[in-house]
């Protein structure tokens, strides 16, 4: 089962990166497989967030979400509802004397032909994700 966890210490309060990586619209600035994200309505345990991420040759995958934890600012943690790989993910925010410590894992669960056509793709975007925390890291101390 592909899956990938890190944690990162960001120097910004808690708040600050809590809302940072819960809002949709900032998702396509650091993480860059991702073509178009906007939240359905307030963020909330059962809300929908609409993502469209880059595929194979750049083809375009609705990869939508439903949040099933928002616990402000603690954590952040959704399931995947359409696309062929349906990861589940979370965030887990902690305050720290330099700012906030950020916990992001993914896992999916890929079986039979999928794991074997697409197993090593799925655990590489997952380690594309985990990577892409710097670029957020970088953009919230900056």
């Amino acid at each position: 089962m592909p899956a990938a966890s890190r944690t990162i210490e960001i120097a910004a309060p808690i708040e600050t990166v809590f809302a940072f990586f819960t809002d949709p619209s900032k998702d396509p600035t650091w993480r860059r497989g991702v073509k178009e994200m906007r939240a359905e309505g307030a963020p909330a345990g059962g809300a929908i967030v609409h993502q469209v991420v880059a595929g194979p040759g750049g083809r375009a995958i609705t990869a939508d979400i439903r949040i099933t934890e928002y616990v402000v600012p603690r954590r952040y943690a959704f399931v995947t509802i359409a696309g062929p790989v349906r990861p589940v993910g979370s965030y887990t925010f902690a305050g720290t004397p330099a700012g906030t410590s950020v916990t992001f894992t993914l896992s999916a669960e890929v079986t039979g032909v999928k794991k074997l056509l697409m197993g090593g793709a799925v655990q590489k975007s997952m380690d594309a994700e985990m990577a892409a925390l710097d670029k957020a890291k970088a953009l919230l101390e900056s």
